[in-house]
């Protein structure tokens, strides 16, 4: 494979402290680009707050206005090139031999913590391994009687380093470093059978949970959103348009909805799960909490959609996608408290990018313990979902406790601060 020209991604900052940063990328097209470079902005914790996208089919001109979630937050961004580098097809292959080429699946670790629980210990170790590149891939966390903890994360290695020594002790003494006294071990390695072992041994969901987790559907009125979050007001209805008169090739896709953190990864994402290439986009600037969205879009084959049944069904995956990218339920059961979040995986196998994350600060900010977590996956309805367990402090408040739980959960994923 080619050597990528430096070019091929480029990074200006803003004259001002305020100004949006841009990030153009130039280079061979693929179904699903757009996607892929979205995933990795967002892991960088970057706001995407425009974006053009325009393809001729073989070529493809990105650029991306961004802006850090957290005004003081430092950003990598010499690694943030590197890593937008790696997913870009070569220059030097043909489109045709880039497209069929697939990446080497990145190596999984092990880390094992042995520590003593503290309020806020799950998300520290999450974000210390977010800030290091690392992505999570399954975790399993248990508290023993006498208050200590055994946290088991398998994750890659996004600048795919942790094979070296120096990579495993870096990650090891920042870990030892924001968890203070609090750390008893630490502990990675390479993690093979133990992660095939483990991706068995998860327990499915029994069928009524599975069904309150998964079971939502679209109704004229949108009357889930209410379920799936009460009193959240950024869950309103997505308006979205076809029109096939404006251009001989493309049809016309236009959306409007209210907006939120990972709104154009959502509708990217959804476009290649369903094999639609993207010939033009505009995702526009805010508008009073409200994002336009326009799309010159083809099925796979080169042609417009005009088949009112398949138009139907991408509409409504787009709805369902924007309106509801996760799922959260959170109930009394038994002696304990149990959260449930579950996000859909990409057909190229990924999760929604830093869910666990997001719920994990949360739970920190509301002050509450967690006694057991895990990440599985688990499917239904031919689809894979990404799906995070937590039992919680079973000393919690009422159900007006657990729907503030839920709104704060929402509201942390979705980039906004609860009223």
């Amino acid at each position: 494979m080619g050597v990528l020209s430096e070019d091929v991604v480029v990074l200006q900052h803003g004259k001002k402290a305020d100004d949006p940063s841009v990030i153009t990328v130039s280079c061979p097209d693929k179904t699903g680009l757009g996607c892929d470079l979205c995933r990795i902005i967002l892991e960088f914790e970057l706001c995407i707050t425009k974006a053009d996208v325009s393809t001729d089919g073989k070529w493809c001109y990105i650029i991306f206005w961004v802006v850090p979630c957290l005004s003081s937050m430092t950003v990598r961004w010499a690694s943030l090139k590197t890593r937008l580098l790696s997913i870009c097809p070569s220059c030097l292959v043909s489109f045709y031999f880039e497209s069929e080429t697939r990446p080497k699946p990145s190596q999984v670790y092990l880390l094992k913590l042995f520590c003593f629980d503290r309020k806020g210990l799950l998300h520290d170790v999450t974000q210390v391994l977010c800030e290091l590149e690392h992505l999570i891939l399954r975790v399993k966390v248990s508290t023993m009687p006498d208050g200590r903890v055994m946290d088991l994360f398998f994750i890659t290695d996004g600048m795919e380093l942790l094979h070296t020594k120096k990579r495993q002790v870096d990650t090891c003494e920042r870990l030892n470093a924001v968890l203070g006294d609090s750390c008893i071990s630490c502990e990675l390695q390479m993690a093979e059978p133990e992660y095939e072992g483990f991706q068995q041994g998860y327990s499915s969901l029994p069928s009524p949970v599975a069904e309150e987790l998964f079971g939502y559907k679209l109704s004229n009125d949108d009357r889930c959103s209410q379920a799936l979050a009460p009193d959240l007001t950024l869950l309103k209805k997505a308006n979205i348009t076809m029109d096939n008169s404006l251009s001989p090739a493309y049809t016309l896709l236009q959306i409007n909805c209210v907006d939120q953190k990972c709104l154009f990864y959502d509708i990217m994402r959804t476009l290649k799960d369903c094999n639609i290439k993207i010939a033009y986009s505009r995702f526009s600037s805010n508008k009073e909490g409200h994002r336009e969205v326009d799309l010159f879009i083809q099925q796979i084959d080169g042609r417009k959609i005009l088949d009112p049944e398949i138009q139907s069904v991408l509409s409504s995956c787009l709805k369902m996608e924007i309106l509801h990218p996760f799922r959260v339920v959170i109930a009394n059961r038994g002696p304990d408290t149990e959260l449930l979040v579950a996000n859909p995986v990409e057909l190229s196998r990924k999760g929604r990018p830093r869910v666990f994350y997001d719920v994990t600060v949360a739970l920190k900010v509301l002050g509450i313990c967690i006694f057991l977590a895990e990440i599985g996956r688990h499917s239904m309805a031919d689809r894979e979902w990404e799906v995070y367990r937590f039992l919680l402090d079973d000393t919690l408040g009422g159900a007006s406790f657990l729907t503030f739980v839920t709104i704060r959960i929402y509201s942390s994923a979705f980039g906004y601060s609860p009223q």
